[in-house]
């Protein structure tokens, strides 16, 4: 099982609002620009010039935008559930409804593929898909994201 300890409880956008591949890009870098603490407008330039090499949406409804900035402390992740599915330009020619953002330092290299590698294998596991989607809240994505136990109530 994938360790995914670049992704923290903040950095889980469980109904993000978009309309377009544009927009839920900007509206990822908003809230990535948020959490490490960079611009945004960097973040979002920063993907839109990986999605010009190709588009990121894996298939499955799944995109995993990601690309690497300058003196970025360390590998960062964001995932995102989209109220409504939205046309990607994915491998398979299916709407996304999940995105998972990964940020690298500039220097990473093999750990950025790696990182990649983890997140693409812990969303074919057999079930995760319709986990994601049942999740309530963003605690829950989080404890599936990270097959951690989920909270009780209180």
């Amino acid at each position: 099982m994938p360790s995914l300890d670049f992704l923290t409880p903040e950095a889980i956008a469980p109904m993000l609002r978009a309309n377009s591949k544009k927009q839920a890009l900007q509206d990822i870098s908003a809230q990535a620009s948020r959490l490490v603490g960079r611009d945004e407008r960097e973040i979002f330039d920063t993907l839109l010039q990986r999605e010009r090499l190709g588009s990121t949406g894996i298939g499955e409804g799944i995109a995993i935008p990601h690309g690497k900035l300058p003196k970025l402390a360390g590998m960062f992740g964001l995932f995102a559930r989209l109220d409504r599915p939205i046309d990607f330009d994915a491998l398979d020619g299916e709407p996304v409804d999940m995105m998972f953002l990964l940020l690298a330092p500039e220097g990473a290299g093999a750990d950025h593929l790696k990182a990649l590698a983890r997140v693409a294998r812990m969303l074919r596991e057999p079930g995760i898909h319709a986990r994601i989607r049942a999740a309530r809240d963003a605690s829950a994505l989080y404890a599936v994201l990270t097959h951690e136990a989920e909270p009780r109530a209180a």
